[in-house]
């Protein structure tokens, strides 16, 4: 009882804390310092309902525009793509700062931009516009563009969003380039929407499949700025040291909310600079076929986005349109840089508050999308977070909120909680397996990071809820519990770090050698998988962690690249094979891939690693094996128990509940199917677990 009075105590104080922060909007900016985002500005007095992009209504093609402090804004329309508009056309202002203006007849398929002046603007870029359902744009610095009046229907033959609660999500983190690039994939349309749903080739949604994951969480796929600034040069007011490829791979550099990225439609082995993409729309229902694709083999279909900060990396865009609404600015008038991105987005002005709830109700609506993974989600203002939930459940019930609870300085996953949001839970991540591979490592390797203890361990496989000593969620179901992710790196890799397999002074060129998991590798990676896909919360598994996937740069690739031979724990800028999902590698550690094939198999099956209460489950300890540990698992008719050891050295012997027990994981195979039955004690190796079903 005063357990429970204590947790109810911390959530009310989370409650009125978060409500505090609510009424504030606190955020915490760069240097961490706290600052009050003031809502009653001059340019906050404005707001618009109207619908606002380019639209057919009534035989006429409307184009909309919001830009309170625009002194005068001209549609330019293109016949074909390019810099020199055929014809412009001034827009007219109403009183809450939209330019309007309303041409005759259907103009699907044309191209067209905005020139916005403001005081002093004698030759505006071309601006794209914000509401731009498609894009087209031109592969050079700073991502020009141009936008596309896209009305084209589509048929979605009765699909719909996939009814699925919370916690039954298995979420695959993945890049939809990397899925099929490598020659490996089979794939005949390489990097596309199109070759990842490719039926009969080894990689892309066969192989999704044959993993068993339900759901797959898609790296940015709005359009987004490719290329970044010149190398050793100077461009944007900065000079690019730091990135030898020019490129942006991972597509954290949005430019576009509600349209889909052209690249991943265009049939190219690489980005051709200088040339036009994405110009007839295609992109539009390539993406759509991918998410009914999806849909008809029963996997959900979630997207990360972006709306912390726009494209770093853009001419012509809000930054051009109206720079001190959509912003967030210092007092010298630069944009702020909480994100690290160098132009944060001030998501609680009225009408960019808008502008993301109605894009993520366009991606519900247009493109049937299953739920959300927001970046940087601490630099969001609380109001647009709660209207961005309410809305969406208005639409789908059971659409996926998830963020990280951070950004600039700010990490607060309590209070994503109480608004019912999901959040990633890096208390597993780094408790389980390290928060780094030199002198932070976890559970796995019978170590303690930070302040990780046994109770902690426990705390985790029942969701890491505010009850528990340094808890963090309302409900289980908004722990994202995971190991890996795109950020930082690849658990396969880590594994290998911390295991001293990798020389610093050596380059890897036989990347295919070294991926191979030797016995001591492979027993880590199957007590974590274990440890992941029976905890209770949502799980989410980085793509290619089920084959130890590595992250070595080729080194012979053509770059002024000094880490070449070596592993890359950032490679945001590398569309090239060091983020390819290689299938032989794979094949070449399928005991691994079969594990957590039969790991998913199990977690789906038995309901009692999804939905079990606290209070089922019961934990056994042994005094002097620390890194040990079991519990029982009870719901409905089924029982069921998990053992654990992380002791490195040592066997431990467990005394099991009365009754036989049938075991269906051990240190060598996972799955639903019956390996040997056991009674009285069960004993297990150093560094393995399993898990035993009750026989009625």
């Amino acid at each position: 009882m005063k357990k429970n009075l204590v947790s109810l105590f911390v959530l009310l104080i989370v409650i009125i804390s978060t409500n505090f922060l609510q009424g504030n909007n606190l955020f915490i900016s760069e240097n961490e310092t706290p600052v009050i985002i003031q809502e009653e500005k001059q340019q906050d007095s404005f707001y618009s309902e109207k619908e606002l992009g380019s639209f057919f209504k009534d035989g006429n093609t409307f184009f909309r525009l919001f830009t309170p402090n625009a002194e005068k804004v001209v549609l330019c329309l293109f016949e074909k793509p390019g810099f020199k508009p055929d014809n412009e056309y001034e827009m007219e202002r109403d009183e809450n700062g939209v330019w309007e203006v309303k041409l005759e007849g259907s103009m699907d398929g044309m191209l067209y931009a905005y020139k916005v002046f403001h005081e002093n603007t004698e030759n505006p870029p071309l601006c794209v516009d914000p509401y731009s359902k498609a894009v087209a744009t031109y592969n050079d610095y700073m991502n020009p563009r141009l936008s596309i009046i896209y009305n084209e229907e589509y048929d979605w033959e009765g699909d719909s969003w996939l009814p699925r609660k919370w916690t039954d999500h298995i979420i695959y983190e993945m890049h939809v380039r990397d899925m099929t690039a490598h020659k490996s994939s089979g794939s005949s349309k390489p990097g596309t929407y199109q070759g990842l749903i490719q039926k009969g080739k080894t990689g892309g949604i066969d192989y999704i499949k044959k993993l068993g994951v339900n759901t797959v969480e898609l790296l940015p796929s709005q359009e987004f700025g490719c290329i970044e600034i010149p190398w050793k040069d100077s461009m944007a007011g900065r000079f690019n040291t730091w990135n030898p490829y020019e490129r942006n791979h991972w597509g954290y550099m949005t430019g576009a909310f509600f349209a889909p990225e052209a690249y991943y439609s265009e049939d190219w082995k690489e980005l051709k600079w200088k040339t036009w993409m994405g110009t007839t729309g295609k992109q539009v229902n390539d993406f759509k076929d991918m998410v009914k694709a999806f849909h008809k083999e029963g996997i959900a279909v979630m997207m990360d986005v972006v709306y912390n900060h726009l494209s770093e990396y853009e001419t012509g865009n809000l930054k051009e349109i109206d720079l001190e609404y959509y912003f967030r600015l210092n007092d010298d008038g630069t944009c702020m840089a909480a994100s690290g991105c160098g132009n944060d987005l001030r998501t609680e002005a009225p009408m960019m508050r808008k502008m993301i709830v109605e894009s993520i109700l366009y991606w519900m609506k247009e493109y049937h999308i299953d739920g959300f993974r927001f970046d940087l989600g601490a630099l969001i203002d609380w109001i647009t977070i709660e209207e961005i939930i309410r809305e969406a459940r208005k639409i789908n019930p059971n659409v996926v909120f998830v963020c990280e609870p951070w950004g600039g300085g700010k990490y607060d996953p309590e209070g994503f909680s109480v608004r019912d949001w999901g959040v990633w839970n890096d208390q597993v991540r780094n408790g389980i397996k390290g928060q780094n591979p030199r002198d932070g490592q976890g559970w796995i390797f019978g170590k303690w990071q930070g302040n990780n203890n046994p109770g902690r361990i426990k705390s985790y496989v029942q969701g890491t809820l505010l009850r528990d000593s340094l808890g963090l969620f309302t409900k289980k179901e908004h722990s994202v519990n995971y190991l890996a992710a795109h950020d930082d790196n690849t658990l396969g890799d880590f594994i290998r770090l911390a295991l001293g397999k990798v020389n610093p002074e050596k380059k890897i060129k036989n990347v295919d050698r070294f991926v191979k998991l030797s016995s001591g590798e492979l027993k880590l990676h199957k007590l974590a998988s274990l440890f992941l896909l029976t905890s209770q919360g949502m799980t989410m598994i980085h793509s290619g962690q089920e084959f130890a996937r590595t992250k070595v740069i080729p080194h012979n690739i053509k770059a002024e690249d000094e880490h070449k031979g070596h592993i890359d724990h950032n490679s945001y800028n590398k569309d090239n094979e060091t983020n390819y999902i290689n299938y032989k590698h794979a094949k070449a550690n399928k005991e691994l891939f079969d594990y957590y094939a039969g790991l998913i198999e199990l977690r789906k099956t038995y309901k009692a690693f999804r939905e079990a209460e606290y209070d089922d489950i019961k934990f056994i300890t042994l005094k002097d094996f620390p890194f040990a540990l079991a519990y029982e698992l009870k719901y409905g008719d089924d029982r069921f128990f998990a053992l654990f050891n992380a002791e490195q050295k040592a066997d431990v012997t467990f005394e099991l509940p009365d009754g036989k027990w049938q075991v269906l994981v051990n240190e060598k195979t996972a799955g639903i199917k019956s390996l040997k039955k056991v009674s009285g004690k069960y004993k297990l190796k150093s560094v393995s677990g399993a898990v035993l079903k009750f026989l009625k």
